[in-house]
């Protein structure tokens, strides 16, 4: 067999289908076969009994006429020699009748006649008397042999009164009868070939079965994937529905679910695109429309000249922070960046963060404080970390009141340290808090804009604090003030 038939065999193996067609095939097939076999065994285990029973029962009629006609010691009585010579042609076997000196005084075949027999199941009947009758049944041979006592009641008496009730047994010889199992081997031979038709009936009903039921069952799973397909090839972006079969429901639910994700994902990809193209686009725009004034006017002033491209340098500027941002979000990717832990003193960490915050502070008239409860060292990427403070510190600072304040907190416990970034700010509205973390979003645009915010900063905090196992929550009261907490494990891993 070549490997490309090898290959469809195993293709062909791997269907979920076909193994559930053999399973289903093999389970009634193996069922029918363990059937036919009980049944056979017990017809045959059956038959024998009753045939060893009735031939019992015969042969202890035939013991008491051998004692009563006291053929032991005469075997010329014809009427029991017709009876032995009958009951072993109506059992087409073989009887022998031995006496208790272990000879045969009959033997229906006329072999042993006269001769000593010694076996353990016939010196066993005379020992032991009724105790020691024995039916064996030799299946390869087709017999079954039975060893039946000669007995002789007798009456104990005392002083010529007799004892109701104690009799004993005296053994006078032995019956050992063949009797033949040919009619019981016949009839399990009709048997067996009914059974084999019906069997083969079954079979190739248990086949269509099997072939019905792997089709129907499994014909939900066709109707998913061809749902799946359509969805792949674009043509329909809807929720597949399909029967309500737990296992189906289960494989149904989680594609549907996988589907609204990559809804989701597409257009933040859409609507990422199309903020990035505009976010890119202003500052550019600007600046063509600032050269095209310069260029429009003939003998420009110095000053106005120079107010031109200080505003053409600002726009410049602003283009290259949302560049910068842009490339450290990317690069901020959970899953395509790795962190460089190192230990490192957070409060030292942020101490430096905020002095390098401070004139923009002042600036804006801000009051910048911090406030630390303990020492704290962690394992930690420490421009990642650094990161995080300065947007979370510089967002406090941008979005402020005049004469307002920010204060930076640290704090730990045995497992994490947290930075509390608490500003007395504009605040943000509750229903804009779940989306403050998207790219470029904006609560106020108009003031970001002229405040130069480019709506990432926050987008940035929130990856690098996910990549350390960390989380960030906001609290937030509308011209009161923000609080963003931070909290991050002190190990790593």
């Amino acid at each position: 067999m070549d490997k490309t038939g090898s290959f469809k065999i195993k293709g062909v193996l791997k269907s979920l289908r076909v193994r559930f067609f053999v399973i289903v095939f093999l389970t009634g097939l193996i069922s029918c076969l363990v059937m036919h076999s009980v049944i056979l065994d017990s017809y045959e285990n059956r038959a024998v009994n009753v045939k060893s029973t009735e031939a019992q029962t015969q042969l202890r009629i035939l013991a008491n006429h051998l004692i009563v006609s006291n053929y032991l010691q005469d075997t010329s009585s014809e009427v029991i020699n017709a009876e032995l010579d009958m009951l072993a042609n109506l059992y087409d076997g073989r009887v022998i009748v031995i006496n208790d000196d272990l000879k045969v005084v009959k033997d229906t075949y006329n072999i042993s006649q006269g001769k000593t027999i010694i076996s353990e199941e016939v010196v066993n009947c005379l020992k032991t008397g009724s105790k020691g009758t024995v039916s064996k049944y030799d299946q390869a041979n087709g017999y079954i042999e039975i060893v039946t006592p000669i007995i002789e009641s007798e009456v104990i008496e005392e002083e010529d009164v007799s004892v109701s009730g104690k009799v004993s047994e005296v053994v006078r010889g032995v019956l050992l009868t063949s009797v033949s199992t040919e009619t019981i081997a016949v009839t399990l031979d009709i048997l067996s070939r009914r059974a084999q038709i019906l069997e083969i009936l079954i079979i190739l009903i248990i086949l269509l079965f099997a072939a019905w039921v792997s089709i129907m069952l499994l014909r939900p799973f066709d109707r998913i994937t061809t749902a799946i397909n359509d969805v792949k090839a674009g043509y329909t972006d809807e929720p597949i529905v399909g029967p309500n079969y737990l296992e189906t429901e289960q494989i149904i639910n989680a594609f549907n679910a996988l589907l609204r994700r990559m809804k989701v994902l597409d257009d933040s990809r859409q609507e990422f695109v199309s903020n990035v193209s505009h976010e890119l686009k202003t500052p550019i725009t600007s600046m063509k429309v600032l050269a095209d004034s310069l260029l429009a006017q003939e003998d420009v002033p110095n000053e106005v000249y120079r107010e031109f491209m200080t505003d053409i340098g600002a726009e410049i500027d602003r283009e290259d922070k949302i560049i910068n941002d842009l490339l450290a979000l990317v690069k901020m990717d959970k899953k395509a960046a790795g962190l460089t832990i190192t230990s490192v003193d957070v409060v030292n960490l942020t101490e430096v963060v905020l002095k390098r915050m401070r004139p923009i502070a002042r600036k804006h008239n801000i009051e910048l404080t911090l406030e630390s409860k303990r020492a704290i060292t962690a394992e930690i990427d420490e421009v990642k970390i650094s990161l995080v403070i300065m947007n979370l510190v510089e967002n406090a600072i941008k979005y402020n009141k005049d004469e307002g304040w920010v204060r930076v907190e640290l704090d730990a416990d045995h497992q994490y340290f947290y930075v509390k970034v608490i500003d007395s700010g504009y605040g943000i509205p509750e229903d804009s808090l779940e989306q403050i973390y998207e790219r470029f979003y904006r609560v106020d645009k108009s003031r970001s804009r002229e405040i130069g915010g480019t709506g990432l900063g926050l987008a940035i905090a929130r990856n690098a604090v996910l990549m350390h196992r960390g989380t960030i929550d906001v609290k937030s009261v509308v011209d009161e003030g923000t609080t963003f907490t931070v909290k991050l494990p002190l190990r790593n891993g």
